[in-house]
This record gives structure tokens, C-alpha cells and sequence, in this order.
């Protein structure tokens, strides 16, 4: 056996030394070598079996030429077995050990071939491409799994439980906590084994005493183990025994183990969109769904793919234009104005935007809308006047919520719909049903509130107070849970779509961006636009909300990057003060401003983009 190593690949020759009663050695050169390696091939559909049964290690191998030499099989050239030359041209191609752990590939140096190759060879067969990754597994000389793992995996397959502790055992890459919660795997299926046999409770019970209390883990499940013992009943009818359930175990067990030795099946896929996610994260004026990713050229946005050009503007309105947002599911636009009217527009498909209906019932400028969850109503609060409930597809006005010696000046939906928030002249809030009975008030603020809203499914009410503070307020316990203050006085605040980060702006011309997680935090602070003597608004866009847009005094809309902070253009096209943005929460490349001057301007990415069927025009309603 201490001469088994001498069989080796050396420069395309084969040197074949006598072992058991061949007197001479030989070299096979060139040509014949060649020859040699093509009668092999002969048997292809035996060489895969050969591959798929086992990737044998260059022991395993010489093991197999040992029992050929001693049988006289290969004494003559002419009669061999065949597996002993496949053995051989296994050791022609494989490359030493050493050689193939160093091999890198890719310009940087920095990728082992030996794992990159694993790892495409685990992706093929989680693609259920099973042949292709058999061959490169046989091209390659790189197995994906070590004899070890090969045999752990046989061994589970086949329920031989007792073996395959054993196994594990030999696995050395395996510390000691991962071996406990292993082998405490396997020894429980061991354990249901003897159980669901008959007359082999004692033998159950002993693998419980003997094998798996003493690993000292999982006592609870232990305890489950136990009570089985007494009534085993309700186990036998399991399926524990079946070939799913143990291939569920053997994907159970081998998360377990170390990733250098079980490659997770969706490796290559967390390597891709880790390296997309950071790309991605690089790309400031990233603004695309991932629908639209590739993995052909490296991912760069340009400035094209922001709203940057005008689209549409939009003049029915006769006076200044104070409010205006997007629906929901982004099919509307709602725009209120000085002129004592409410405007709901309907978005077509393709980004045209189109008149559909005029509120007309206020007797005073309409300060702010608000849509219903399902989008098909729409609140709209008059200054110092009653607040209005319409039906957005017909425009016909649904209720009429006041009350006496009182005028509203903001409100909100609750989000199941079935509650309405109204903040008042005389600086409190109220709740009203939908049908117009008031539920509860609120008297203890200090401030005309004309910001509100509700939100974690009605119990929180969050509100400006006393200026420079925003309080979260438990309405069902009528107390407050946190506080937001800031140094300046507050104007307006918009909620981001998943409710856990708050956009303020303040009157130092300031917008702050608050983490609401947890306890409250600064994360970012937006500069460059106007602000003196209007309450001026933002909001969140675009793709997975990545942007802040807000208006400003001095005509322009302002888009910053929300991550890093940085201002990345100001838009011009009006000639008043910009009072208010919203960002279409559907079409990512559809912006709206609303302007003193009576205008509303609809913002869209270049024209090119369009072109390539990647901007505005592309976006259909889902």
C-alpha cells in the first residue's frame, strides 16, 4: 500500500509500477496515454454513474487500482477492467492538490477556482440542471461534495441513522456546538425509528438516555421525546419514515453544517444581488424597478430616469393652487386650490394626465385633501369652514361634516376608512363615523393643528403641537407615547409609505428626516430651497421611496437623494412660490408641483428614456 502513491499524472504519461507479481514497470507516452483516456469515453453513460455515485479522492482511486492490480487485470494492455481505467484517467487529468487549492480566477486574483466552481456547480443543480453540473463535476476534477458529505448524505437518504452519527463524527470542519445540534437531528430520527417499531420501546429509550440527553441541548423537545415513549400512538400514524421526510431532514442537516462544506443552494444568488444591491446602493440617481435590472453591464442610473422634464401643465384652476396628492393606487390626482374648488384628475395609461370632475361647494379657499384607503372617496377641509366627503367617481359630494361656532382646518382617514380626523379653529381634534356623529374630541392642544394624521389601524394619532413638537398619540388611552421636537417651528410633516420615517420642514428652510422606529431620531437634514412666509410641502418618491422632493418660495421644485442627503436638482418651470409635491406612489417617474401661480406642473424623466421604453411612457397601471 505504501506504493499506491506513485501513481500519478506526470506530463501527460502514466507510469504503471508492478504491485502484486508484475516484474517490470512501463511508460505510457504521448499517443498511447491519448488512447487510453478515448477507450474510457467509450463507456460515457458508466462514467457518469461512476461520478454520480461518488467523486472519489485520489485515495479512493488508488484503492480501486490496488484490487485491479491484484486481480492481474491490468497485466496487459490488451485486457483491463474498466473501471480500473477510468480510475487511471481520472489520475491522468487531475491536477495535485496543491496547484488546484491556489488556482484564482477573474483579474483581481482574489476568487479560488476551486470554490468558484463549487458554487456554479451547486447553482446548476438547484436549476434542476443535473446533467450539465454532473460534467462540469467530471471536466472539472472538482467535486462539489467531499467523500464525507457524500456518504453522510447516502446514509440519511437511507435512514441509517446509527451510521450516519458516525459520519458526522469524522467530519472535521464541524465545531462542537454545530455537532450537538446535528447530531441531535439525527439521533431523534434514530429514536422515532425504534419507536414506531413494535416491541422496541427499550431500545428507543436507551438512544433517549444514552445519545441524545447527554448532548445537553433542546430539553424541551427532549421532554416531547420522552412523553412518546409512554404514548407512542400518536406518532406511528406520522410519516416520518418516508423518502420526503428524509430528504426534509437532510435539508434540515445540512444547514447545519459550514458553507465550505454544504453549499447553501441559493449561494450563487445572494453573491449576485448582494453585488446588485451595492450597485444599486452607489447609484444616486437610482430610480428603476428591479423588474428593469440586468446583469449584463453594470448597473448606473443616469439623471435621465428622475422626473426632470415637463410634461403636462395643468390650468383649470383660476386662483393659487395650495394642495395636491396622488391616489393611492396612483390612478388620480386631487388638487385644491384659493379658488374655493377641489380638482380630481384622472392618470391614463402612458402618463397623460386628464380633467374628470370639480368640487365646487366651499364658500372659502379649500386648504387640504385627503383620500380614502380604497381610494374611492376623497375629504376635502375648507378654511375655517366644514369639511366635505365626495365620491371620486362621480364627483358627487357624499356628506357635510361642521359644527357649531367651530370651523376645521385639516383632516385625515383613518386606515380601515371608517373614521375621519378633524383638526379645528379652536385648537382640538375630533373623530366622526363616516355618517357624520362624532365620537370623541380632543381639547388639550395649544396649537390650530393643520397637520394630522392616524396610523398603527386608528389607535395613533400624530399631530403638530405646541409649534416646534409632534406628539404620537394613543387615542384609546388618551395619553401620549412619544414626542418629535425640534428647535425651529414645525409647518408641515408627510409620513413615509411604510409609516416608520417621518419628512418635516421647519421654518429655518430646513426638511429633517426622523427614524419613528424605536426611540425617535435625526437621520438626515435637506437644504436649498425657500422658505419665509408659506407653509411649504414634501415628499417621499420615487423608486422604494430613495428621494425627497419638496416645494419652495422660490418657484422651483427640489429633489435630494434621501440617503445620502445631497441636493441633486431644482427644478424650474413656475413663475410663483411652489406650494406643495406629491410623488406618484405607482408611476416612480411621475412627479406633480402645485404653484401660486395657478398652475399644475407634471414632471416626468427625459424624453429619451421614453424612448427606450424605461421612463414615463412605460408605466401601466397594474
Amino acid at each position: 500500500m505504501d506504493q499506491l502513491p506513485e501513481f500519478c499524472s506526470r506530463d501527460n504519461s502514466v507510469v504503471m509500477k508492478e504491485i502484486f507479481g508484475l516484474q517490470t514497470s512501463f511508460i505510457l507516452h504521448g499517443e498511447d496515454a491519448d488512447k487510453l483516456r478515448l477507450q474510457t469515453l467509450s463507456e460515457e453513460a458508466a462514467v457518469r454513474k461512476f461520478y454520480a455515485v461518488e467523486i472519489w479522492s485520489r485515495s479512493h482511486v488508488a484503492c480501486l487500482l490496488f484490487v485491479s492490480l491484484n486481480q492481474k487485470l491490468l497485466g496487459k494492455l490488451t485486457h483491463y477492467n474498466f473501471y480500473s481505467l477510468l480510475a487511471l484517467r481520472y489520475l491522468m487529468a487531475q491536477p495535485l492538490t496543491s496547484q488546484r487549492d491556489v488556482e484564482t480566477v477573474g483579474s483581481k486574483g482574489v476568487i479560488k477556482r476551486n470554490e468558484y466552481v463549487r458554487i456554479i456547480t451547486r447553482a446548476l443543480y438547484s436549476l434542476d440542471y443535473n446533467m450539465t453540473a454532473d460534467l462540469l463535476q467530471e471536466e472539472s476534477r472538482i467535486p462539489l461534495d467531499s467523500p464525507e458529505l457524500m456518504l453522510l448524505k447516502k446514509q440519511v437518504l437511507d435512514g441509517n441513522w446509527e451510521e450516519s452519527v458516525k459520519t458526522l463524527c469524522t467530519i472535521s470542519l464541524l465545531d462542537k456546538a454545530t455537532l450537538s445540534l446535528a447530531s441531535f437531528l439525527i439521533l431523534e430520527q434514530k429514536f422515532l425509528k425504534f419507536l414506531r417499531m413494535d416491541n422496541n420501546v427499550l431500545d428507543a429509550l436507551n438512544v433517549l438516555r444514552k445519545e441524545i440527553v447527554p448532548l445537553g441541548i433542546n430539553l424541551n423537545r427532549v421532554h416531547e421525546l420522552a412523553a412518546w415513549i409512554i404514548s407512542p400512538s400518536g406518532y406511528r400514524n406520522t410519516d416520518q419514515g418516508t423518502k420526503s421526510a428524509k430528504s426534509e431532514i437532510l435539508e434540515k442537516l445540512l444547514k447545519f453544517l459550514p458553507p465550505s462544506l454544504a453549499i447553501p443552494p441559493t449561494r450563487l444568488e445572494s453573491i449576485v444581488e448582494e453585488a446588485l444591491d451595492l450597485q444599486r446602493g452607489a447609484c444616486l440617481f437610482h430610480n428603476v424597478f428591479d423588474s428593469d435590472l440586468s446583469l449584463y453591464p453594470d448597473h448606473q442610473c443616469g439623471r435621465g430616469r428622475l422626473p426632470s422634464s415637463i410634461k403636462q401643465i395643468l390650468q383649470v384652476h383660476t386662483d393659487e393652487v395650495w394642495f395636491l396628492q396622488f391616489s393611492h393606487n396612483g390612478k388620480y390626482l386631487a388638487s385644491s386650490s384659493k379658488d374655493h374648488s377641489a380638482i380630481i384628475w384622472q392618470v391614463m395609461n402612458g402618463g397623460k394626465v386628464s380633467w374628470k370632475h370639480t368640487l365646487i361647494g366651499h364658500q372659502k379657499p379649500v386648504l387640504t385633501i385627503s383620500w380614502s384607503p380604497d381610494d374611492n372617496q376623497l375629504l376635502t377641509c375648507g378654511e375655517d369652514e366644514v369639511i366635505r366627503r365626495w365620491d371620486a367617481n362621480s364627483g358627487q359630494c357624499l356628506h357635510v361634516y361642521e359644527k357649531t361656532a367651530v370651523g376645521f382646518i385639516s383632516c385625515a382617514w383613518s386606515p380601515d376608512g371608517r373614521v375621519i380626523l378633524a383638526g379645528m379653529t379652536n385648537k382640538s381634534f375630533s373623530l366622526w363615523n363616516v355618517n357624520g356623529a362624532e365620537l370623541d374630541c380632543w381639547e388639550e392642544n395649544t396649537l390650530r393643528i393643520s397637520e394630522m394624521t392616524i396610523i398603527d389601524a386608528g389607535d395613533m394619532i400624530v399631530s403638530i403641537c405646541r409649534g416646534n413638537t409632534i406628539v404620537f398619540l394613543d387615542w384609546e388611552e388618551k395619553r401620549c407615547q412619544k414626542l418629535i421636537q425640534e428647535e425651529e417651528v414645525i409647518t408641515s410633516f408627510s409620513l413615509s409609505k411604510d409609516k416608520k420615517f417621518l419628512l418635516v420642514n421647519l421654518t429655518n428652510q430646513e426638511i429633517h428626516l426622523w427614524n419613528l422606529e424605536g426611540y425617535p431620531q435625526i437621520l438626515a437634514r435637506y437644504k436649498g430651497h425657500t422658505r419665509s412666509r408659506f407653509i411649504i410641502r414634501s415628499c417621499f418618491g420615487g423608486c422604494e421611496e430613495a428621494f425627497i422632493a419638496s416645494g419652495s418660495e422660490d418657484s422651483q421644485v427640489y429633489v435630494w437623494h434621501r440617503g445620502s442627503g445631497k441636493l441633486i436638482q431644482a427644478l424650474d418651470g413656475h413663475s410663483g412660490a411652489v406650494n406643495c409635491v406629491s410623488w406618484n406612489p405607482v408611476n416612480i417617474y411621475m412627479l406633480a408641483s402645485a404653484s401660486d401661480d395657478g398652475a399644475i406642473r407634471i414632471w416626468g424623466p427625459d424624453p429619451r428614456m421614453d424612448q427606450l421604453g424605461l421612463g414615463f411612457e412605460s408605466c401601466r397601471w397594474r
